[in-house]
Formats: structure tokens, sequence, C-alpha cells
């Protein structure tokens, strides 16, 4: 280090190379879905920010990615079941245009005739893919398919594929089903309009993310697991489920950090039985 103390990171020496030569860790099941009650909600992490949320009969997925490789970044961590494994798909969710919440080859092998929901400006790129229909919603627009309802919601981030088109929308969803509403933050920094959102909706479980806090190109553009668990208090969710980590090196934190830094903060506001850290592949009712 040179004098003074000062360090110049160098993301692709430090993160990009030797993740190559790491295993890919996870292994992927076949999972028992549960006989769920009514009233019931289950969950699947799969990894990342992609998740199968079930209830009433209906089965969603949000922001599928199986995807090994985003360009030059490698996956770490196997998603935590095969396409195959999952159960037949009524509604598909993408957040945002980014490559690691919308794999276009993935939901090209998803896709079965069923509706998807975008944010707005993001239909276009989904439409090729062999969905019966698109809905781009904006800010608080709804989507109602069977008994589920699907509003999207405000974040704090930015929605761009490629560089030119700063046009495209992102957020998250509220998911209201069978009298249970699970929220789906997507992709954003801490924001003053987590309140909001806890205002206009009685929150059973809130997806959170707490990784890539730490990225090369200095955006706050990411929670850290402190700003999530503060996150998790202004939307006055029953529960908290953490995503966005571990899966993909975006940032110079280390995989297993991101975690344990959320269950120490939760203990500091005594809210660690009320956070469920999941194992991806392994259904849980909520």
């Amino acid at each position: 280090m040179p004098a003074g103390g000062w360090h110049k990171r160098n993301f692709v020496t430090e993160v990009l190379i030797p993740s190559l030569f790491m295993p890919r860790a996870g292994k992927q099941v076949s999972p028992l879905f549960p006989k769920l009650q009514q009233g019931q909600v289950g969950l699947t992490w799969i990894g990342h920010a992609s998740f199968l949320i079930q209830a009433c009969g209906v089965n969603l997925l949000v922001d599928p990615n199986w995807a090994k490789w985003l360009k030059i970044i490698k996956r770490i961590r196997n998603p935590g079941l095969q396409i195959h494994d999952l159960p037949a798909i009524d509604i598909v969710l993408v957040t945002h245009a980014h490559f690691d919440h919308l794999d276009r080859r993935t939901l090209r092998r998803i896709a079965e005739d069923q509706p998807i929901v975008v944010p707005f400006e993001v239909g276009n790129l989904v439409h090729d893919l062999g969905f019966r229909s698109v809905h781009e919603l904006h800010y608080w627009e709804s989507f109602e398919c069977g008994p589920a309802r699907i509003t999207l919601t405000p974040c704090h981030h930015w929605g761009a594929r490629m560089l030119h088109d700063s046009h495209r929308g992102f957020g998250g969803y509220i998911i209201e089903i069978g009298g249970r509403t699970v929220f789906h933050c997507g992709d954003t920094a801490f924001f003053e309009g987590f309140k909001e959102i806890g205002e206009r909706f009685n929150i059973d479980i809130a997806l959170l993310p707490i990784g890539a806090y730490d990225p090369p190109s200095g955006r706050e553009v990411h929670m850290n697991p402190e700003e999530a668990v503060e996150a998790f208090v202004n939307l006055r969710a029953r529960y908290m489920v953490p995503m966005h980590f571990g899966t993909f090196r975006l940032s110079y934190e280390p995989p297993d950090e991101p975690p344990a830094r959320l269950l120490a903060a939760a203990r500091e506001h005594g809210l660690v039985e009320r956070i469920s850290v999941m194992t991806e592949g392994l259904p849980q009712v909520f």
C-alpha cells in the first residue's frame, strides 16, 4: 500500500480474475414444493434476485436468471434448482433491464404463452420471447391476473440496458394474492420512498437486496445490509428475506459479508427473528 494508506483498487484483478478460478458453489436440488393452505405463501429463492412465489394455485417467477455468465462476470453460486424442475409458471415479472435481472435466454426458456409484466419502456426487450402478452406498468399502476394483483413501485436505481437507453423504467413489485402481500424490491439504494410504500400496502414479506454496495463505480445504487434493515423498518413489513448477494461478484465486498452484516444489524434492532436468510432451492412457507 502506498505511503499515507491510500490503495488504488482494481476490480478486474481483485474480483473478476480471481472469480474465474473459483468453482461454482451451491447444490441444485429437486425441490418438494409445499401444498399450501389458504392464506399461505410459498417462496423459493433461486439465487440473486430470482424467486418463485406460490399462492392460491398461482406460480409467479420474478427476475428469473439461470445464466452462468453476465458477459465477463462469472456466476459463483449455482441456481438452487434447474429450470425443468419448476412448476408451470403463470406470470413472469421483471423489475428492470439490467443483465442480472433480465436474462433473455432464461426468459425464452420459461416463456409458455403466459403474461409477463415489466416496467415502462422495457417491453420491447421481451416481445419476441414467446409470452402471450407483455404488460408495461408505470409507478403505482397495477395488473391483475387471476387472484394476483401486481403493482409497480418506485425505487432509487436506474434502468438502462445499454449506455444510450436511460429512458427505460425500473422498480419493485407489490404482489397481492390470497390475502397476503409480498414486496419484491427489485434493485435499489436506500430512499425515503420506502415509507410511502409501507403506508400504501400492508406488507407481509419484503424481499430486499443487501449486496453490491461497494461497486467499482462508487455510485450509491444498492443498499448495504444496515440500510436494508432500515428499509425493512420503514416498510413496516412482518418478515424480511434478503436477496441480491453471493451469486455474482458485482462489487468489492466478499460474497459472505452481506448476510453476516445483515444479521448483526438485525440483532441490534431486535429483528433477527423476523429475518429469514434462505438457501437456494429450498422452499419456505410463510
